[in-house]
């Protein structure tokens, strides 16, 4: 697990450990689990997926895009 936020300019939309999130990249949709290399991308129109875990359902958050970084085994998402 590792910690994600997610944010807009003026509010949080989601902070805790999660499994994993995927994100509409512009280069294609990309998953990120634990541990990743570090990864900046601007995402595009769609939707991201918060797994917190195997018995949980996935948050869903709509996008119209936004930009995420990954390192140090923490991401982070503005959208």
């Amino acid at each position: 697990m590792f910690p994600l936020t997610i944010t807009t300019v003026d509010k949080k939309l989601f902070k805790g450990e999660v499994v994993s999130v995927t994100a509409p990249a512009q280069e294609g949709e990309v998953t990120i689990l634990a541990h990743h290399a570090p990864f900046v991308s601007t995402l595009t129109n769609g939707v991201i997926t918060v797994r917190e875990g195997k018995d949980v359902e996935p948050l869903l958050f709509d996008i119209e895009k936004g930009i995420i970084e990954v390192g140090g085994n923490f991401a982070t998402i503005l959208v």
